[in-house]
């Protein structure tokens, strides 16, 4: 495991310190990873990195991305590191990539502690982080790794026809 300065000075090469992105030969996907020593002031920095991403996407491919997904995929991002914060405190490293559609966000920690929603009780204060991953994504999965696990979620990029979002719909 990678950690402190180690750990930063490895992720200059992979990360977005480097500002590596790819896009997939015969594709019109386009990727971007960041990695992080998580820490609460960490979480900011991965919002505006998606933010940035996926203004990015808007940019060279002429994506169209709904202020609602931005919203929501920043939130998103925001309770998957809270999570890391929280419960695997350490490095992390978050991958998005985008077709234009749907976007992919995957974050991998060293916590071996796989996440799981609690009950619905409007009375509980606080984790209700999931609960909302759950509601505004269209997909979601839970890896164990080799060291830690990844979490992979989806979300689509438009808004249906009517305006409204077009992630789940009932649970």
């Amino acid at each position: 495991m990678l950690t402190g300065a180690r750990f930063m000075e490895q992720s200059m090469m992979y990360g977005r310190t480097g500002q590596e992105r790819r896009e997939t030969a015969g594709t019109h996907t386009i990727q971007d990873s960041a990695a992080y020593e998580m820490t609460s002031g960490e979480i900011a920095r991965a919002r505006a990195f998606v933010r940035d991403f996926l203004s990015r996407a808007q940019s060279l491919r002429g994506a169209s991305v709904s202020e609602r997904a931005v919203d929501v995929a920043q939130l998103v991002v925001s309770e998957l590191a809270t999570n890391v914060c929280k419960y695997a405190a350490g490095p992390c490293l978050l991958d998005l990539e985008t077709d234009g559609s749907v976007l992919d966000i995957a974050m991998w920690d060293s916590g071996s502690v796989l996440p799981a929603a609690s009950a619905a009780d409007p009375t509980r204060v606080g984790r209700h982080g999931l609960e909302l991953v759950l509601m505004v994504c269209q997909s979601f999965e839970i890896r164990r790794e080799p060291v830690g696990k990844r979490v992979r979620v989806q979300l689509s990029l438009h808004d249906s026809p009517n305006g409204n979002p077009a992630g789940q719909t009932t649970w």
